[in-house]
């Protein structure tokens, strides 16, 4: 089993930066002047309630995961180096990967650090507080890729059965429809949220045929958005259940970070090109094509359309979606359950997620 991801040794100035001040800035204390030291030691001494403890001990988790799963897609396709660390690449898998964006590998690179940062960051943040880290270690059990490039460690998600969800390409596209108002959305790509599929080659047996591996890469591509769309609702939504207005600071300044991280994969995804697996089947359509097309599936159309928000009698508005906040954290557990992120994982891991989601779920804000 590898070292733990909250203690493998910083590298770049950036972690050094994070995991020495995680925990700086001061918070309102009157008129009273103060200098930067004895101010960030008055915001280290603050208790966190137990719930703002809750919602950033299962947000440093999910971060965890995250981590995971980014670590592999960047020791195969993403740029190894003092900040990334672990892997080899993949030639051919870059290769594939890179016909949705020439820039995919350092695109790639640098959302592996930044979750990277954000665990590190909210881990250290809860200990200046007195408060429990997440650490998830003990659940390092999945088996690596055997393909070239790939460290052979154990892992906490499965990247090789996944059931990938698209419906956020027509979430975000939709002018009407707003998933906290009870809609649903269509699948941009039916296949892939139908059966279970590789996001990275399980061997070098996957590098052939051709298209083979490019659907994999394809598969990688709407992953990508998915889970980025998925951080993007999260902050939000656990954002208005916080008590500390530093806890609130800390979610308002991480969320929107995942949501750069989704606007960018949602625009390569586009690129993928339309191709039919021939070694399962899988089919990746012509988005811009009939049956599919126009507004909904428009591959350029990247920024969020106008919809409905709060109550159908308001103006269409251009807004984050979903963001209510009513059982967002088991929600968010749920959905990566089911999309296969942790095919393989134990009945404890399970329990430990749930129990991390309830506590989350269960916070309320005091003020």
């Amino acid at each position: 089993m590898s070292e733990s991801l909250a203690h493998e040794s910083p590298v770049s100035n950036r972690r050094s930066f994070l995991l020495q001040g995680a925990a700086v800035g001061a918070g309102a204390i009157g008129a009273t002047l103060l200098t930067e030291e004895s101010a960030r030691a008055m915001a280290d001494t603050g208790a966190l309630t137990s719930g703002d403890a809750a919602i950033l001990r299962f947000l440093a988790a999910l971060e965890i995961l995250e981590t995971d799963l980014w670590q592999q897609y960047n020791e195969l396709a993403g740029i190894q180096d003092s900040e990334v660390p672990g892997g080899h690449g993949n030639p051919a898998f870059a290769a594939a990967i890179a016909v949705l964006d020439s820039d995919m590998a350092q695109y790639i690179h640098d959302n592996t650090e930044d979750e990277f940062t954000h665990f590190t960051f909210l881990n250290a943040y809860l200990e200046a507080k007195g408060e429990r880290p997440a650490n998830l270690d003990r659940f390092k059990t999945l088996p690596s890729s055997r393909a070239t490039g790939a460290r052979r460690v154990g892992r906490l998600t499965n990247l090789m059965r996944l059931s990938v969800d698209t419906s956020w390409w027509t979430r975000y596209r939709s002018p009407t429809k707003n998933p906290d108002l009870g809609d649903t959305f269509p699948q941009a790509i039916p296949d892939l949220a139908a059966g279970e599929f590789p996001g990275i080659p399980r061997s070098d047996a996957d590098l052939t045929p051709k298209k083979h591996l490019q659907a994999i890469a394809n598969t990688a591509g709407f992953h990508f958005a998915m889970i980025e769309q998925g951080g993007t609702s999260l902050y939000p939504q656990l954002a208005q259940r916080v008590s500390s207005p530093e806890v609130l600071r800390i979610l308002l300044s991480i969320g929107p970070t995942e949501t750069m991280h989704f606007q960018t994969w949602q625009d390569k995804a586009g690129n993928a090109p339309p191709l039919t697996d021939p070694t399962n089947g899988l089919t990746f359509p012509d988005l811009n094509a009939a049956p599919f097309g126009g507004q909904l599936f428009q591959t350029n159309l990247i920024m969020p359309e106008p919809t409905a928000f709060l109550r159908r009698k308001f103006p269409p508005c251009s807004i984050i979606r979903p963001t209510n906040t009513e059982g967002a954290a088991n929600g968010a557990r749920r959905f990566l359950t089911k999309t296969g992120l942790f095919r393989g994982q134990s009945a404890e891991f399970h329990a430990t997620l749930k129990r991390l989601a309830d506590a989350a779920d269960a916070a309320r804000p005091h003020h």
